[in-house]
């Protein structure tokens, strides 16, 4: 499983859609992707198209987003006390504690944000 932050769906939905032909190798690719809640409100609070929001919602229902629930809540509040740098990064600390709790990897435009978080493997896309 692979959780896809904000930094790829934006990428890869928006725009020229520079991302789109990598997480469609990816999905061809038999692996199974989703966004949590957190990445759907950061999606859904930006300036989005209608052709934009029907694109996320065939590739990506909101009704099939993972939920950041207690458990996600406590490691999350874990990880921004462990941390060196926590502040300003609360919602990228919540993504990653989804993606920890659900045994998935992190697809993420953005590694640096994440390089120091334990035990959170970042996915790397095949190159083509």
């Amino acid at each position: 499983m692979i959780h896809l932050d904000t930094s790829l769906v934006v990428d890869a939905l928006t725009g020229r859609r520079p991302s789109a032909t990598a997480v469609r190798a990816v999905a061809e690719g038999g692996e199974r992707m989703a966004l949590s809640t957190l990445v759907l409100y950061e999606w859904l609070r930006g300036p989005r198209l209608v052709e934009e929001l029907e694109a996320q919602a065939a590739l990506f229902p909101m009704e099939s987003a993972v939920e950041f629930g207690v458990e996600e809540a406590a490691l999350a509040a874990n990880l921004y006390r462990a941390l060196r740098r926590p502040r300003g990064r609360e919602v990228d600390l919540a993504i990653a504690a989804c993606a920890l709790t659900h045994g998935a990897a992190l697809w993420t435009l953005n590694p640096e944000d994440f390089r120091d978080i334990a035990d959170l493997v970042l996915f790397r896309r095949p190159a083509p």
